[in-house]
């Protein structure tokens, strides 16, 4: 299910090699501050900021061909096996292929007759490329839907799952919820739904933010932390004040109606 949009957008580098954008996308999903960042690459604050805000946060991954994929050499030698007038599973033991594999390659660019290695290769890149057309672009009735609920403040979990049970048997009517939040974060995928929608998350956030780690120096955890297990044995006698506790609150039905109008009588003043 492709859930993403095809935009071309450039993507400014501020000077920094592929070496230290790997750096820095590392540090960022390891939860660094981005001032952190900054002072460990010895860049400008304000250029990381900018690098992050034009991708949303989000890192495309480099377009890259699976070692399963057909091979230009590979193309080739199907077109001139198809030239000979070879058989598919004649050309699929010399490549040492599947004989579906070649079939397959043949029909979908031109069959026998039309069959080019080169155009071959450069439509097999072009089916490769992400990001792809996304759902939301694609589907308008979706899309309205989707902005629907995110613009009376429901969360992309909460629509996700309201997709489902709506349309329990259309496939197509559905999407995830992490789909919803890249295209909103993504400025790539500004086609695809009102980015400005942004705004009614509960997060307040107009860019991913990798969850971060726990902090090293502790905090947000109990301090001396002792365990249950480690409790001096007098708290089983229940002698001392504050090794046990007891349910203070006591129904008015356990009262009589004069015990009732006291306590309510008290309770007034007391106010």
């Amino acid at each position: 299910m492709d859930d993403h949009v095809g935009v071309e957008v450039w993507v400014r580098e501020y000077g920094m090699t592929t070496a230290r954008q790997d750096e820095l996308w590392r540090r960022w999903r390891a939860g660094e501050p981005i001032s952190v960042i900054a002072r460990t690459l010895e860049m400008p604050l304000q250029h990381v900021q900018r690098f992050l805000a034009q991708t949303g946060g989000v890192r495309q991954s480099p377009p890259r061909r699976r070692v399963q994929h057909l091979t230009m050499a590979e193309r080739e030698e199907i077109s001139r096996g198809v030239a000979r007038g070879c058989s598919a599973r004649e050309i699929a033991a010399l490549l040492g292929r599947s004989p579906s594999t070649i079939a397959r390659e043949i029909a979908r660019n031109g069959g026998r007759t039309n069959y080019r290695a080169a155009a071959a290769d450069e439509r097999a890149y072009q089916r490769a490329r992400r990001p792809k057309p996304a759902k939301l672009a694609r589907s308008p009735l979706l899309r309205a839907l989707v902005e629907e609920k995110l613009a009376v403040c429901w969360s992309p979990e909460q629509i996700a799952g309201w997709l489902r049970r709506l349309f329990p048997a259309d496939p197509a009517m559905r999407i995830s919820h992490e789909a919803i939040y890249l295209t909103l974060f993504d400025p790539r995928r500004k086609k695809a739904i009102d980015r400005t929608l942004w705004r009614k998350l509960r997060s307040g956030r107009r860019m991913r933010h990798p969850k971060r780690p726990r902090r090293p120096d502790g905090r947000g955890m109990i301090s001396d932390l002792v365990s249950i297990s480690e409790r001096p044995p007098e708290v089983e006698d229940r002698l001392v004040a504050g090794h046990w506790e007891g349910d203070l609150v006591r129904h008015e039905a356990l009262f009589d109606r004069a015990e009732v109008r006291d306590l309510r009588r008290c309770a007034v003043a007391a106010a």
